[in-house]
């Protein structure tokens, strides 16, 4: 198999990398290549590749690299896609635009996920078509962030061929099945309930032997305090929500807690990745046998400040997460199932469609529309992705997934190309603002995004935060430039 990720230099591509030359991926690629529009970051990540420790000659994928994507794409079986438009730099203007105005500054999570997404949508939508033309029986698994969001715009593209992966909800699994005792089937799901959207959702249920385990879980603040989501929230609030949550839902249920943590600090998480990579990337093209130990050290490094802001002074994250292991393990799952290695289930970011007889379709988490891109377990094969229906949320729960995934749809909406914005959404929420034609063309949608997000919830403060990211990327004034203006 040919495998290509674009963002090839990518601060976590070793990770896939490492899992390719051993363990039970080890042999599924013969040929890795790398693309990137930065040729400085390719030699970076080519000499921690070349670099990995305990590796004998030949023992990998080959590791191609280019700047050129149609070089790239020829004759690919399966891309990967990660990329970063605006590099770290944009992640850091992402966050201090928020913060700035007084609303959470979040990469994927609010205002600055909006921000991200706006950018980071139309480059996903080339490299889609650009797979069409090129390599048109290649799989794209996305890790772009926001996950979800980014998906969503690309089914359209790509239709069953495009899946997003995120390593959190998985995470969030087995760490409460690792809690409360239960031994889940290496590829199952087995007595597993998951919900959400990406970065949004909620394990409802947790099966052991036929008997959910996961009220006496959330009843034990004892075992609720041995994994990071069980200190993330007091154990009533837990019990009374019936479920565990993402991580991400921090920023919701406790959302004064995280800004005022996020305004006590130094810097912005952007910035301290900012400042790593931007004197880090420079020695690892240089470092020769050492790239390897120098990129690895700033990796745990990175891991061990990832939701600083939701952890008290002093507390450390797992041990597991600090190794990695996550990302790459639910990438290259999808790679290797897609590509016939064998059925595996795994939370995915896909259609909620669960198909039926005759072409009728039903919703897999009842109460979302069922061309919604949603987060939830998937059964995944050689013939792709098919969820597993889910039970229906309870209502604040749904009520919250829908909120979202109309501002998903209204950036979506903002992103699309000149030509293509519909008046409607298929399958918006009925008598939705996201439902109606945005006044003012993309970037009406885009402004609609701001104010409909409930970490915002502002129309007048929604136009403070899209003149300050227009005047901080000045590039999303291209994608208003063919708006008609009613």
């Amino acid at each position: 198999m040919r495998l290509m990720i674009a963002g090839g230099g990518g601060f976590r591509v070793p990770l896939v990398y490492r899992a390719l030359c051993a363990g039970p991926f080890a042999g599924l690629v013969r040929e890795l290549v790398l693309y990137d529009v930065d040729a400085g970051r390719l030699a970076a990540i080519e000499a921690v590749l070349a670099s990995v420790p305990g590796l004998l000659p030949g023992g990998g994928p080959v590791v191609r690299a280019t700047t050129s994507l149609p070089e790239a794409l020829a004759g690919t079986d399966l891309v990967f896609a990660a990329i970063r438009p605006g590099g770290t730099a944009g992640r850091t203007a992402d966050e201090r635009v928020a913060q700035e105005l007084g609303v959470l500054g979040q990469e994927t999570t609010g205002a600055g996920g909006i921000s991200y997404a706006l950018r980071t949508i139309p480059p996903m939508l080339s490299l889609a078509h650009a797979m069409k033309r090129i390599c048109p029986g290649a799989w794209l698994v996305n890790f772009t962030n926001p996950a979800g969001m980014v998906t969503e715009a690309l089914v359209p593209v790509l239709g069953r061929r495009v899946v997003g992966i995120c390593d959190s909800a998985g995470g969030l699994v087995h760490r409460a099945a690792r809690a409360a005792g239960v031994v889940l089937p290496e590829g199952r799901l087995d007595g597993v309930g998951y919900y959400g959207l990406n970065h949004l959702g909620w394990l409802y249920r947790l099966e052991s032997r036929g008997w959910d385990v996961l009220p006496g879980l959330l009843a034990d603040a004892g075992t609720l305090a041995g994994f990071e989501e069980g200190r993330l929230f007091p154990q009533p609030f837990l019990a009374g929500l019936g479920c565990v949550p993402n991580e991400y839902l921090y920023y919701y249920y406790e959302t004064a807690r995280a800004l005022a943590a996020m305004r006590a600090a130094a810097q912005t998480r952007g910035e301290s990745i900012h400042r790593q990579q931007a004197e880090l990337y420079p020695r690892l093209a240089s470092a020769g046998a050492g790239a390897y130990g120098l990129w690895d050290a700033a990796r745990r490094s990175r891991e061990e400040g990832y939701l600083a802001e939701a952890r008290a002074a002093g507390e450390q994250r797992d041990e597991d997460d600090l190794a990695g292991g996550g990302y790459e393990r639910v990438a290259l799952a999808v790679m290797r199932a897609l590509s016939g290695g064998g059925g595996a289930e795994l939370i995915l970011n896909t259609p909620n469609t669960v198909p039926g007889p005759d072409g009728a379709r039903t919703a897999a988490i009842p109460g979302l529309p069922v061309d919604a891109v949603v987060e939830l377990p998937c059964q995944v094969g050689a013939d792709g992705v098919v969820p597993i229906p889910q039970d229906r949320p309870a209502a604040a729960q749904l009520a919250l997934m829908l909120r979202i995934k109309e501002v998903e749809r209204l950036v979506v909406r903002a992103t699309a190309p000149p030509g293509t914005v519909p008046g409607t959404v298929p399958g918006a929420v009925p008598d939705s603002a996201e439902s109606r034609p945005a006044a003012g063309g993309r970037r009406g949608a885009a402004l609609a995004a701001f104010a409909r997000h409930p970490l915002v919830d502002s129309d007048d403060l929604a136009a403070q935060l899209l003149a300050a990211y227009e005047a901080a990327f000045p590039g999303l004034l291209e994608l208003w430039r063919h708006d008609v203006r009613s």
